[in-house]
């Protein structure tokens, strides 16, 4: 007996599977969808932090530069979710400090990935038609002068929009972000004539906060990390004292809808308290 119509039947056999499996998560994806957009509770500002992107190549047995790619293919998927269902804000964090340690080939592509990314939001009809304002927020002194002419011209081209709030936390620190704004409010207090002892006898937190990257955006109410790792590596270090968390076991470009709904369910499902 001929083995061919035993492998044709096999195959067909795979396929009705993949197919059943894809209806059975397609139908699971809309159940979710209707039950966090039932709740009505939200987000104000959702934190993402981007991680895995490296390891998901390596898993696929690609190079690195492709994972980092299909990372910002995922960011704007996620863009496309947020919107939908109207968060108000969100920041994601693209480049850390510390990563500048990398391969330096490694990082000129990431940047490279940034300005064209970035040119790509500027003229994004979904930014212009929903009212988003993007900002880059992080230190950029040492950024190619081109990737900060495409930070520039995104900034200036959304600055008067009064919809969803995106920042994209770049060359971005915590302990950055926190010296940064100290430093800040002292120049303003010495413009001011105050005296250093004068400043350090009224020193209030809210000092601090009006001076952070993301003074016009309410603290995150949530953050979700990718890749299984469980920690915050210096993400929004001051903003998210009464953050809730997610830890998320998918790299960051496998992150699928499905996923973002089960994040946003367990949100909804937990009892905020301030630390009281």
């Amino acid at each position: 007996m001929s083995r061919k119509p035993v492998k044709a039947a096999v195959r067909t056999l795979q396929k009705t599977r993949t197919a059943a499996r894809g209806a059975l998560l397609w139908g699971y994806e809309q159940r979710l969808a209707r039950e966090v957009g039932s709740h009505g509770k939200l987000p104000r500002h959702l934190g993402l932090i981007l991680d895995g992107n490296r390891r998901f190549a390596r898993a696929a047995g690609m190079q690195r530069e492709v994972g980092h790619s299909f990372g910002a293919e995922k960011a704007h998927e996620v863009l496309q979710w947020c919107l939908e269902l109207g968060i108000p804000a969100a920041t994601i964090w693209v480049l850390s400090t510390d990563n500048a340690s990398r391969d330096p080939e490694e990082i000129a592509h990431i940047l490279k990935l940034l300005e064209q990314e970035a040119r790509k939001l500027a003229t994004d009809p979904r930014i212009h038609s929903n009212g988003v304002r993007v900002r880059a927020i992080g230190q950029h002194d040492q950024f190619p002068p081109t990737v900060l002419d495409a930070l520039r011209e995104l900034e200036q081209k959304t600055a008067h929009y009064q919809g969803m709030r995106l920042n994209i936390a770049v060359g971005y620190g915590g302990r950055e972000e926190i010296v940064d704004a100290v430093k800040a409010h002292l120049q303003t207090q010495a413009q001011a004539g105050a005296s250093l002892s004068e400043v350090a006898a009224a020193l209030q937190p809210e000092h601090i906060s009006a001076h952070l990257y993301t003074a016009d955006t309410p603290d995150p109410d949530f953050i979700i990390r990718t890749s299984g790792e469980i920690r915050l590596s210096g993400f929004m270090l001051w903003q998210s004292v009464y953050s809730e968390y997610y830890f998320c076991d998918v790299y960051w470009p496998g992150f699928r809808r499905v996923d973002f709904l089960r994040a946003l369910r367990d949100f909804q499902g937990r009892d905020r308290r301030f630390g009281k």
